[in-house]
């Protein structure tokens, strides 16, 4: 059976916006909804009222799409997102993602609170996501696949789009915004991390952890959205630190970046808007 939430939820978006067509999609993660609150002509939809958009029962995650200008650009911006512990399963995002595709969205700028895995990245920095591994339980495109988003089998070659990171990293410079790389682990959650496990994802390459972004991302790829990706470092990850571990101190420590964070998203949305195509 055809499932058609996504269209549902264009639809309702266009009835609100009729004029309104987005250039760009952000998802914000814990903590990160600040930028929303900056974008000028506005105006906001609750999860709750659109077809397949998840509603987050987790603190910093207000959950509605906000339309609206950044940078004079138009952008459609996630306002929160759900994740796999909250029991929506690994297709968590997919219609909210495919939604954005319809829209005319081009790309997916995606964040996302994380831990870091490298004592040298500290709590308030900021990292571009170079790749991902992903140790959730499944993808989210397991099922009968949709060939109106895109194909049974595709490459995952270039995720995070190098093209896009080249200017985001150009950007941060310009700002003198501090900006790291490196590659980010998905693991279910809602749990933080065991020292061995740590050392294990160590092992296997990662320079962060967290319990989103990857969904999104594969859907994304899928239907055909170019992805950049930011990590604000919210703490080191568990034997590398002292400090207790609490979503409470993932709250405080993303709001560190914030400034940072927004300033280096206006400057990157102002540098695609420079272009009538965005670079390849």
């Amino acid at each position: 059976m055809v499932n058609d939430l996504a269209f549902e939820a264009a639809q309702t978006i266009r009835t609100r916006r009729p004029d309104f067509l987005p250039r760009a999609a952000i998802i914000l993660g814990s903590g990160l909804g600040s930028l929303a609150d900056r974008m000028e002509d506005a105006s906001s939809i609750g999860f709750g009222d659109l077809a397949g958009f998840p509603v987050s029962t987790v603190q910093g995650h207000a959950g509605e799409l906000v339309l609206g200008k950044l940078s004079g650009v138009p952008v459609a911006c996630l306002k929160g997102r759900a994740h796999y512990y909250e029991g929506y399963g690994a297709g968590v995002m997919t219609s909210a993602v495919r939604t954005l595709k319809l829209l005319g969205c081009e790309l997916l700028l995606a964040t996302c609170a994380a831990g870091s895995l490298r004592v040298e990245v500290e709590a308030g920095s900021l990292v571009a996501i170079t790749d991902h591994i992903n140790l959730l339980p499944g993808t989210p495109l397991i099922g009968p696949n949709d060939d109106r988003f895109g194909p049974r089998f595709f490459s995952m070659a270039n995720a995070y789009d190098q093209a896009l990171r080249d200017i985001l990293k150009a950007t941060a410079a310009a700002k003198q915004i501090s900006l790291h790389e490196g590659v980010y682990l998905a693991c279910p959650g809602p749990n933080f991390e065991t020292a061995a496990e740590i050392r294990m994802m160590r092992t296997l390459g990662a320079d962060l952890v967290g319990m989103s972004m990857v969904p999104e991302v594969i859907s994304a790829r899928h239907c055909g959205l170019r992805v950049v990706g930011v990590a604000v470092v919210t703490n080191l990850a568990e034997g590398l630190t002292t400090v207790a571990l609490t979503h409470e101190q993932t709250l405080e420590n993303a709001a560190m970046a914030t400034t940072d964070l927004v300033a280096l998203i206006h400057a990157f949305v102002q540098r695609i808007a420079q272009s009538a195509t965005i670079p390849t």
